[in-house]
């Protein structure tokens, strides 16, 4: 069976990925759902300098603590950001990477920089002088396309439960060396996987990253350890399956 690390995105902890941890581990895995620095129960420790390095040695230093060996790593929306980092950092401990609508970012871009600028200023403005960027209102009528599949329970445990997130974990590039690589998977929830194949095929940057991956769909709203945590956790058990153990070890 395969060993998780789960890497939650902007506002959440490892409390997220309860559902999934405990179908993953029923079915056999040895499941480990991180909290970032700064957010959940560690959310005491979102000071202004918490930033993309911060998180990236929270995931590299869990790994390497435990000695996990042939990780399945996964990094659902801008938790991707750290987890590639992570990859390139220590990629003879992992088996394969996994983008949960996300995806590996080019070397120099932050995930500020994907925002249009309407939406960068709109931000700034809310942000202010602070080192935190708030959570959303959780709001359907706001945004159905992210939020389609939760249920008014969920969309109040949200709104109840989520942190701030470390400015500078946004706004700081991706910084890569590119010595070394990992099999990646991405599953693709709030776009067709058809379309992360033509922007592939096209050489877009964005995408560029994901060329050779293993592409799944589900299709769902955007916080899917939440809308579908079975059909997730099923897709997660699968790939799981798929990865070779080294039993010397």
């Amino acid at each position: 069976m395969a060993t998780f690390v789960l890497v939650p995105g902007f506002w959440l902890g490892a409390w997220a990925w309860r559902e999934v941890t405990d179908g993953l581990r029923a079915a056999g895995h040895d499941v480990h759902p991180l909290t970032l620095t700064g957010l959940a129960e560690r959310a005491h420790l979102a000071g202004p300098d918490v930033d993309l390095e911060t998180h990236t040695t929270d995931i590299v230093r869990l790994i390497e603590v435990e000695d996990l060996r042939d990780v399945v790593l996964v990094g659902h929306s801008g938790g991707g950001m750290p987890v590639e980092q992570a990859a390139d950092r220590i990629p003879e401990r992992l088996a394969r990477v996994v983008y949960l609508d996300s995806g590996p970012l080019p070397d120099g871009v932050a995930q500020f920089d994907t925002n249009p600028p309407e939406e960068q200023e709109r931000l700034r403005t809310l942000i202010g002088d602070g080192h935190l960027v708030p959570p959303p209102a959780w709001d359907p009528a706001e945004d159905p396309t992210n939020l389609a599949g939760l249920d008014d329970e969920i969309l109040d445990l949200l709104r109840r439960r989520a942190t701030g997130q470390p400015l500078r974990t946004a706004t700081d590039p991706v910084r890569l060396s590119g010595c070394g690589t990992v099999p990646t998977a991405l599953i693709a929830c709030t776009f067709p996987v058809e379309l992360v194949r033509d922007m592939i095929e096209q050489g877009n940057p964005f995408f560029a990253g994901l060329t050779g991956a293993d592409l799944y769909g589900l299709p769902t709203g955007h916080w899917p350890m939440f809308s579908e945590p079975k059909g997730l956790t099923d897709l997660l058990d699968r790939i799981g399956r798929k990865v070779p153990t080294d039993t010397s070890r």
